[in-house]
């Protein structure tokens, strides 16, 4: 039986490409469920976090549901207000 991530090793394995892609993907959604979980942990509602990073809710919603990738400018706005912060790292490949 195949997972997915037996699937998606597979496919980094075979393409360059699809795998540039899928950790693309990984790396942004590792970001949003870093800031919905964050945001669920303080008990804050979307509204008031958009009202804490003065922007609107409907951004909050679409960039939880990533129906939108945030703007640096508005990620870092949101991650401020809950306390976490961003890191870059090189990577060692």
């Amino acid at each position: 039986m195949k997972t997915w991530d037996s699937y998606k090793n597979y496919v980094k394995s075979i393409d360059s490409n699809s795998k540039a892609e899928i950790e693309e993907i990984e790396s942004i959604a590792a970001i949003i469920g870093a800031i919905v979980e964050q945001r669920n942990h303080l008990g804050l509602s979307q509204r008031e976090l958009a009202s804490l990073c003065d922007i609107p809710q409907s951004s909050v919603a679409r960039i939880e549901t990533f129906k939108s990738i945030p703007n640096l400018t508005t990620l870092v706005k949101i991650v401020r207000q809950l306390g976490l912060s961003l890191t870059i790292t090189q990577n060692k490949a």
